[in-house]
C-alpha cells in the first residue's frame, strides 16, 4: 500500500523540455529557487578509481517529501550538453529510501533521484548542477538546484617500451572430461541393452515356435529345496513360528497339488486330508502329516506356540513325506509308444 500511495503522489514526475525547464529555473514560474548540497556520484561497481567506460549514478537526495508532492525533471535523453564527453546512458530513476509516518496518517518519504552516466575519454570533468521542479500541495512550484560533482576518469596505462603486438590467437582446445563423455557412454550402454533385449525376445519367440520347452525341475525337487531353507532352529522362536510353519505347509501343498492333482493351496486342512485319504499315502504317514498341518493351523490362526519337539520334527516329517511319495519321471515311455506304433 505504501508503494502504491507513493506512485500516486509522484504521478506528476515527467520529462520536461529543456526550454520549459530553463524558464522554470530562471524564475519564470511561481516559486523559489532553492539550492542544496545534497547531491551524490556513486559507481555502480565500486573500485579505487573511475576507468573509461565505468558507469556511475549521478543524482540527489530528497528528504521528508510530503505525500501529494509532484516533481518534474529535465530531459537528459540526448545527454547533458551537445559535444559533452560525459554521456547519459540511463534515464531518471526515483528510489524510495525511507517512509515516515504511521499507517492511516500523513506520510512522508526520503527519495533518491539519479541518472546513469559514463565517459569514454580520460580527463577531469565538472558535471552540470542537477535541478528539479517541485510542486507542493499548496500549488507552489519551487526549483531545487543541487551542487555539481567533479568526475575524474582514468585510462589503463600502457608501457610502450615493453609492449609487444601479438598475432590473433586461435581457439583454445580443452581436453575432454568424463562429464562430457558420460552422455555418449550412457547412450552406447542403452543401445547395447536394447540390442540384447531384442535378441532375447526374438530367440524366445523362435524357441516357442519350434516347440522347444525349457527344462523344469520335478515337483519333489522343488519341494525339498524349499524345505531345506527351514532346517535352522532359529525359526523355532515364538515370533518366527508362524512363518516357519507357513513355509513348510505351503511347500507341501504345492507338492501335493503337482503330485496328486489335488488343489491343495485352495483347500482347508480338513478338505485337503479328506481328498488325500483317497490316495496311496501310507496310513502312518497320513496321520503324521495331518497332525503336522493341525499344529501349523494352531500356530498360524490360534496364536499358539509349538514345543521344541514339534518344531524339531516338522521339517524331517515333511521331507520323509516327499521322499516316500514322489514319482520319478519316466524316460522310457516315449520309446514304448514308438514301439507300440511300429507294431
Amino acid at each position: 500500500m505504501i508503494m502504491r500511495k507513493l506512485i500516486v503522489s509522484l504521478a506528476l514526475i515527467a520529462f520536461m523540455p529543456s526550454a520549459l525547464f530553463s524558464q522554470a529555473v530562471s524564475g519564470g514560474m511561481k516559486g523559489m529557487v532553492i539550492k542544496s548540497e545534497d547531491s551524490f556520484l556513486q559507481q555502480l561497481q565500486p573500485r579505487d578509481s573511475v576507468l573509461i567506460g565505468d558507469q556511475l549514478r549521478y543524482g540527489f537526495h530528497l528528504k521528508d517529501v510530503q505525500q501529494g508532492t509532484g516533481f518534474m525533471t529535465a530531459d537528459f535523453s540526448k545527454g547533458f550538453m551537445p559535444g559533452d564527453s560525459v554521456e547519459v546512458v540511463g534515464p531518471w530513476k526515483a528510489d524510495t529510501v525511507k517512509v515516515h509516518g504511521k499507517k492511516g496518517g500523513p506520510l512522508s518519504f526520503d527519495i533518491d533521484f539519479s541518472v546513469v552516466i559514463t565517459s569514454f575519454e580520460e580527463g577531469n570533468y565538472d558535471l552540470i548542477p542537477l535541478s528539479i521542479l517541485r510542486q507542493t500541495a499548496l500549488d507552489r512550484i519551487d526549483t531545487l538546484v543541487f551542487k555539481s560533482q567533479p568526475l575524474e576518469v582514468f585510462t589503463i596505462p600502457v608501457d610502450t617500451t615493453t609492449y609487444v603486438i601479438h598475432d590473433i590467437k586461435g581457439q583454445i582446445k580443452y581436453p575432454l572430461t568424463f562429464r562430457e563423455i558420460l552422455p555418449y557412454l550412457v547412450a552406447i550402454w542403452a543401445l547395447a541393452f536394447l540390442t540384447v533385449l531384442i535378441w532375447a525376445l526374438i530367440a524366445s519367440r523362435r524357441k516357442k515356435e519350434t516347440g522347444a520347452v525349457a527344462y523344469k525341475d520335478p515337483p519333489y525337487i522343488v519341494a525339498l529345496r524349499k524345505l531345506e531353507q527351514y532346517r535352522d532352529s532359529k525359526f523355532w522362536v515364538p515370533d518366527k513360528q508362524k512363518s516357519f510353519y507357513s513355509g513348510i505347509t505351503d511347500a507341501l501343498r504345492e507338492y501335493i497339488d503337482s503330485r496328486y492333482g489335488i488343489d491343495a493351496p485352495e483347500m482347508t486342512t480338513a478338505e485337503l486330508f479328506d481328498s488325500l485319504g483317497h490316495t496311496d499315502v501310507p496310513a502312518d504317514l497320513f496321520m503324521e502329516m495331518k497332525q503336522l498341518f493341525e499344529t501349523a493351523d494352531l500356530v498360524k490362526f490360534a496364536k499358539a506356540y509349538a514345543s521344541d519337539q514339534e518344531n524339531a520334527a516338522a521339517v524331517p516329517l515333511a521331507v520323509r513325506f516327499v521322499t516316500s511319495t514322489y514319482q520319478a519321471p519316466s524316460i522310457s515311455e516315449p520309446e514304448e509308444q514308438n514301439e507300440g506304433g511300429a507294431k
